[in-house]
């Protein structure tokens, strides 16, 4: 097996321009980088959770890391090739506030239908607490992962059925700036947060 170009095809280069918000060089750069950490072009969900990993080194990263894997993974081979990688990373990173939430919703909606069901929003919190630690005080309404999603259903599920429609998700984000932290997953943010 050859070494793999590291330049993006023209028409790779097109289909990506088109689909993220990066500029071309940009789009080069990371795919370099890729080939460079990834050299077959495909990232498993292993390789995944050890780069994942490496952000959160006071806590356990993996579950949340299979999470956010299952998310990248559009066509659901078992691998991010860098298609799925920088479309992913552009939503996360530079899209708007709406993509960023419908790709947040898809990562909580575990079983894809169409709703995120109380037990699935506590998994995702369970594994968000894993990953970060001891290093973040929570406030007491937040201290457990099921006194947070108690929170989150509280202030989102405005029918009060049990579950969270994408149009819940997004009208109780936009509506709750502090929603927006209880679901961030950047410790970061939610430290600067905590400390204020």
């Amino acid at each position: 097996m050859g070494k793999q170009n590291s330049k993006l095809k023209p028409e790779a280069l097109d289909d990506l321009r088109a689909n993220t918000d990066f500029s071309d060089r940009e789009l080069q750069e990371w795919y370099k980088g890729f080939l460079q950490d990834c050299p077959t072009g495909h990232l498993t969900v292993a390789e995944f959770k050890k780069i994942y990993g490496n952000f959160f080194p006071y806590g356990d990263a993996s579950k949340f890391a299979e999470h956010v894997f299952r998310t990248f993974d559009a066509n659901t081979d078992g691998s991010i090739d860098f298609r799925e990688f920088i479309i992913a990373l552009s939503v996360t990173s530079r899209g708007k506030l709406e993509n960023k939430l419908k790709w947040a919703f898809s990562m909580y909606d575990l079983d894809g239908n169409g709703y995120i069901s109380r037990a699935e929003m506590l998994e995702i919190v369970q594994a968000i607490y894993k990953m970060v630690g001891t290093v973040m005080k929570m406030p007491e309404d937040e201290s457990t992962p099921e006194k947070r999603t108690d929170k989150i259903f509280r202030q989102m599920d405005k029918n009060a059925d049990g579950k969270l429609s994408l149009v819940e998700f997004i009208e109780g984000a936009k509506s709750d700036p502090s929603i927006v932290r209880l679901l961030q997953c950047d410790p970061s943010s939610m430290a600067a947060e905590g400390s204020s």
